[in-house]
Order: C-alpha cells, then structure tokens, then sequence
C-alpha cells in the first residue's frame, strides 16, 4: 500500500488534529508506524489517551482513503507530507502544521525568500497600484509571493509577481481542485503554471467561512514575514498578521490614507510595531542575503525594451499617477480602438496595468 494511504487514513482519525498528529509522527516517524505501534508506546505520547488508541485501531483497513488516492490521480493532485523534503521548512515548525498538504503545480525549492502579501478585498486604486509596484520588484528579486488569492490585494500580489517572471503560491481555503472566488480560474491557472495551489483541505472540499482563519496560520507559516497592504479593523489580513506573530515572522505594512476606512487596520499595526514599507527595498533589507539576489539592489524590471513606435508613444505618456483611458487618448490623439490594443500589448509585457474605472498606469515607477 502506497504511504500516501496511511497518511490520509491518520488524518481521517476520530480525535486525532494536527497537533496531536505531528507528536506522533515525530515520535513514530510515518503514519504506518503509528497504526503499528503498541498500546504502550503510544500512550507516551502526550494528548494519548485509551480513547485516542480505539479510535487508530478502527482507522484501518480505510476505504475513504482508497477512495481519496484514486481520486488524487484522477485530479493530478499531489500530496507533500510532513516529512518530506519538499515540504515547506518554516511550515515544518509551526505550532499546528497540516500533517501534509495537497498541491497543483511546484512549490519553490527552499523558502527562505517567501514573503506573505494580504489586504482588502475591496481593494483601492492606491492599494493596487503600491501592491502591483512592491510584488514585482520583490518577484525580480527573488523573492516568492505567498497569497490566498482572494479578491482584491491577493489577486494583485499573485498577478504581479507572475508579470515579474517570479513564483507565487496561493492557499486555499478549500480543495485544490475548487476555484474560489470562480472569477478567478485564469488567475489560478497562471499560479499553478509559475508556482503552486496548495491547501490542507481534500479534493471537492468547498469554501467555508471556518476554513480561512485556518488557512492563514498557513499563509503566514511558509513565510518569512507577512505583508498587509490594506485592511480595515476587522479584516482577516489581521488574522494573518497575528498569526505571523505568534509564529515569531516579521510583520510589514503599507501606510494609508487616515481617511480610508481599509487603512485603519494598517494603520493600528504600525502604532504596534510593525515595519513601514514603502518601497520593496524595505523588506529586501529585512530579508538580507537569502531571497535568491546576490545583490540587495532592487532588479528594475521596468525599462521598455523592444517596443513599436506606438507602443513607445503610448508609453510615454505615462507620470507616476494612474491615467483614465480617454485622456490617454485625448492626449495621443489615439483611436479609441487602436490605443485599447496597444495598452494590452504594454500590459502583457507587464509595462502597464489596468485599475478600475479604465484607468491605466505604469506597472511600477522606474527607479
């Protein structure tokens, strides 16, 4: 029987969480193990008890868990166990790590150079544009953006880094075969292509109010620090925040407008102490040697190279503020159809981003 099978059917124990999962395997070394080990033995291990031990002597032989490996290959859906090496390494030390995790796509070698990205989904134009601007340059300088792509910020972060040639991976807070939010199934397509879906839940496992606080101490545990750019008081980007703290992870947010009702969350991290971030440089400094960039200097990534006459006249009439589409064209004297074609050909050479409203700028102001 494939290990996958007693690993799923550990999980599947009445009584048995992923804290009391972990002491056993760490104890045992591998789930067969533990379905094999004497009554004796296992009441050692704390959280143990006699109830606990009727419960593993039930769990084999486990059908759901036959089922489920079928239904792993049927989905080309792989599973990252706790003791393997391309399990994350913080996630590994986390109080409560997922005994394992189902994944699409790579998970990137080490992760050393992971960074957190949360905020709004509703999200501002300012919020866009300053996640839009700090992902890619952090994307260039090898660092990996973690997010949970949700609406708003989240998709943002994981866009930009993806147009910066970088990796991304998203946890879900359902299976890794359930797209959610639904709008999102070319973004989910792009992440798995350039980095990994990953989440604790089985396949079909829907989205569920419950499940996303769980997912953040995720989102946080594979990271070196977390990232708020947006949120208000309430927002789950704080969950994330408190969980990297208790996980002892750096805390990093974005300043906001003291008008914006999603800056007050911002906003009450830096009176705690969180670290302002302006530019990617700030957390680049905090990270040091180890994102991937044998210099700490931001990567600029972009300068317009190989660009038509008219992709460089379009260009050119981007500042450092957003720019609504008719006054694009007003000032290019631009076809509205024609400069709609070009703004797409900046965009997919990641020189350009669209903001709500039709509203264009830069992906990032050039250093």
């Amino acid at each position: 029987m494939h290990e996958h099978y007693y690993w799923i059917a550990l999980r599947n124990v009445c009584g048995i969480g992923t804290v009391l999962c972990k002491n056993l395997i760490e104890r045992f070394g591998s789930p067969q193990q533990v379905f094999e080990a004497n009554d004796e033995d296992l009441l050692r291990v704390p959280g143990v008890n006699q109830r606990t031990i009727t419960a593993l002597r039930r769990g084999l032989p486990s059908s759901d868990a036959e089922h489920e490996l079928a239904l792993l290959c049927q989905r080309s859906i792989s599973l990252v166990t706790y003791t393997d090496s391309a399990y994350p390494r913080l996630l590994r030390h986390i109080y409560d790590p997922p005994p394992f995790l189902y994944v699409r796509g790579t998970l990137p070698d080490g992760d050393a150079g992971m960074l957190a990205v949360v905020g709004s989904r509703s999200a501002s134009t300012y919020g866009r544009r300053i996640t839009d601007q700090l992902c890619r340059d952090l994307a260039a300088n090898g660092i990996t953006v973690v997010s949970g792509m949700a609406r708003g910020i989240d998709a943002c972060a994981h866009q930009a880094a993806v147009s910066a040639g970088g990796k991304t991976v998203a946890v879900l807070g359902c299976g890794v075969d359930v797209i959610y939010p639904p709008e999102h199934k070319k973004l989910y397509d792009t992440i798995v292509a350039n980095g990994a879906a990953v989440s604790e839940y089985p396949p079909g496992t829907e989205p569920n109010s419950y499940h996303f606080p769980a997912r953040n101490r995720i989102i946080s545990g594979m990271a070196r620090g977390v990232l708020v750019v947006e949120a208000g008081p309430n927002s789950g980007s704080l969950i994330t925040a408190r969980c990297a703290l208790d996980q002892g992870r750096d805390v990093f947010a974005v300043p906001g407008s003291v008008y914006a009702y999603t800056s007050k969350g911002t906003n009450n991290l830096l009176r705690s102490g969180a670290k302002v971030v302006e530019t990617a440089q700030d957390i680049l400094e905090e990270f040091g040697p180890c994102t991937g960039s044998t210099e700490s200097t931001l990567v600029n990534m972009r300068q317009p190279e190989d660009l038509t006459a008219e992709q460089e006249r379009v260009f050119g009439l981007f500042g450092n503020e957003p720019v609504h589409i008719d006054t694009l064209s007003n000032a290019g004297r631009f076809p509205p159809g024609r400069l709609a074609a070009v703004l797409l050909e900046l965009e997919l050479k990641g020189l350009v981003v669209e903001l709500p409203g039709k509203y264009f700028a830069r992906a990032s102001a050039p250093s």
